[in-house]
């Protein structure tokens, strides 16, 4: 079976508290994986050390067969892995355009000389990237189309923010695709409009993606299978039906009698 990414016996303490234990995973290509559990599970700690934040104390990620443990984060961004943010992370003076062309920066040539000296090369690149930007921002439909491209970020509002946020991880042209609680204080609408985002950045566009989410309409509505943590160790997987009734989880995190709410 092909793996786009690999969590392998991963341990991580902080002083003399365990983390992360001994916890493996596999996501393949253009699946939809969600990681729940209650606060303190060890959720965020995850994403950390896949995209380089930590180093695990053992074990490795992988990605596309490649071992990537331990290097920078901006280096395992180049080898198609970004995330987003639990706390929305953006350049909010700058425009949503030019929020998407930062993240686009790291893939072009030109160089820092010619973009200063503004040749013509530079010149090309720049508008290159520009085209490329909107036609990105066009996944997201009128919420970030037209004359929002010129509007500050901080202008935006929490929900268009979030979109703008997934679309500068897009814009690292990463194949994989860590979300970090994207439904996060949305309204039912945003909710469910934020789901159907989720779902298009499979089938349109081809992405792996791991999700951290508490919400469980967002789970179920878009997961090919759950992976529920708790004090850092994995005590269910398969699919939202099988993990949401596991006594283990009703009885760490879901709550008797809950299952399938938030």
């Amino acid at each position: 079976m092909t793996v786009a990414l690999a969590v392998e016996q991963v341990t991580k303490r902080f002083g003399g508290l365990v983390s992360i234990s001994d916890l493996s995973i596999e996501v393949s290509p253009q699946e939809i994986v969600s990681v729940i559990g209650p606060n303190g599970a060890g959720k965020t700690t995850l994403f950390n050390i896949i995209t380089g934040v930590y180093r695990p104390d053992s074990g490795r990620i992988l990605v596309e067969g490649n071992d990537v443990t331990g290097l920078a984060p901006s280096t395992i961004a180049t080898k198609g892995v970004a995330r987003t943010f639990q706390n929305v992370r953006l350049f909010h003076n700058l425009t949503v355009i030019d929020n998407v062309m930062a993240a686009m920066y790291g893939r072009t040539h030109a160089g820092l000389v010619a973009s200063a000296l503004g040749l013509p090369r530079a010149r090309r690149e720049e508008a290159r990237v520009r085209e490329d930007a909107k036609e990105l921002l066009s996944f997201f439909g009128s919420r970030l189309m037209g004359y929002r491209w010129e509007q500050p970020a901080y202008s935006l509002s929490y929900a268009n923010r979030r979109r703008l946020e997934i679309a500068r991880a897009m814009a690292t042209g990463a194949t994989i695709l860590l979300l970090d609680e994207p439904a996060a204080g949305m309204n039912p609408k945003e909710t469910h409009e934020i789901t159907e985002v989720v779902a298009r950045l499979r089938g349109e566009r081809g992405h792996t993606i791991v999700i951290i989410e508490h919400d469980m309409h967002v789970v179920e509505g878009v997961s090919d299978r759950v992976v529920a943590l708790d004090h850092g160790v994995k005590i269910a997987e398969g699919n939202y039906a099988a993990v949401a009734t596991d006594p283990h989880v009703v009885e760490s995190y879901l709550g008797r009698g809950t299952a399938g709410t938030k």
